[in-house]
């Protein structure tokens, strides 16, 4: 059956993000996907880490998981190895994902988890109140940065394809059709998915802003650009200073994670018979 997206919604929990925050359309776009591939809420896990992204799991009505900040990548992947039927969506920040959560991103990727990961990009840190991300641009200066950053940004379109993940797209939130396009492409594809998410701090970040955007992005067309080509994606994810591609950057096809576990090969975990489970001799080793 398929869900609607007031079944997805969720009425008792305000919506704290700050007027006209691109979270509002990333929220959107996710739960337009899911009603549109018929993906029912009890079916679903959103899982998050800390700052304005981590809030996403209270604001739809799936089952969710809050983790901690940098750690939500470990979390989501226990969850689908302990029930590889659910559908899990990991929602996270550049300086989540990209700064302390880097480690658990770059061997997510390599692993090929079956799951998506959206990562809300707005380059800065926004719930602490505007200091200097991984992405932020260097020169780009912050209360942590007052003469501008020194490090170059970190490309997390090049890392996710040179690492591993094997759907690797980038989205804008001023764009909802395409990006819940995106994130629907994503849920499908059998494997680590990971969307990067271009998504204006309006309240903070005053350089990076939705007009800044509409003027520089431009969508990736399959007649010029082979999603299978992984030299051709990570040339596309150099793009940046006067045009920024949107759109599926890499596509590949191999065994996820999950595939190369026998012990998963009858059925979700959550489901076997484990009342024969002997765990007395683990137990003493504690004593």
């Amino acid at each position: 059956m398929m869900a609607t997206l007031a079944e997805l919604s969720e009425p008792a929990h305000t919506i704290t993000w700050c007027n006209g925050c691109g979270d509002f359309s990333i929220l959107a776009s996710l739960k337009t996907a899911l009603s549109k591939l018929s993906i029912d809420p009890h079916d679903t896990v959103v899982v998050s880490g800390i700052g304005c992204s981590g809030k996403l799991p209270h604001f739809i009505k799936t089952y969710g998981y809050e983790g901690l900040h940098g750690r939500s990548l470990p979390a989501a992947s226990a969850i689908k190895l302990a029930n590889h039927s659910l559908t899990v969506i990991d929602v996270g920040g550049d300086g989540d994902g990209y700064g302390i959560g880097m480690g658990h991103f770059i061997h997510t990727c390599r692993r090929n988890i079956d799951m998506t990961y959206i990562v809300h990009n707005n380059q800065i840190y926004g719930l602490t109140t505007g200091q200097t991300s991984p992405t932020s641009e260097k020169g780009f200066k912050t209360k942590s940065t007052p003469e501008g950053v020194l490090e170059v940004p970190v490309n997390p379109i090049a890392l996710a394809v040179s690492a591993g993940a094997t759907f690797v797209a980038r989205g804008f939130s001023g764009n909802l059709p395409h990006f819940t396009d995106l994130i629907m492409q994503g849920i499908r594809h059998k494997g680590f998915a990971v969307i990067d998410v271009l998504q204006p701090c309006v309240t903070f970040n005053k350089l990076n802003t939705y007009e800044y955007f509409m003027k520089k992005v431009y969508k990736l067309d399959p007649s010029n650009h082979n999603p299978r080509d992984k030299m051709a994606a990570l040339v596309k994810a150099e793009e940046w200073a006067e045009k920024i591609p949107i759109g599926v950057f890499y596509v590949e096809e191999r065994p996820t994670y999950e595939d190369g576990l026998p012990q998963l090969a009858a059925g979700p975990l959550v489901k076997r018979d484990n009342s024969k489970i002997e765990i007395a001799s683990i137990l003493e080793e504690f004593e």
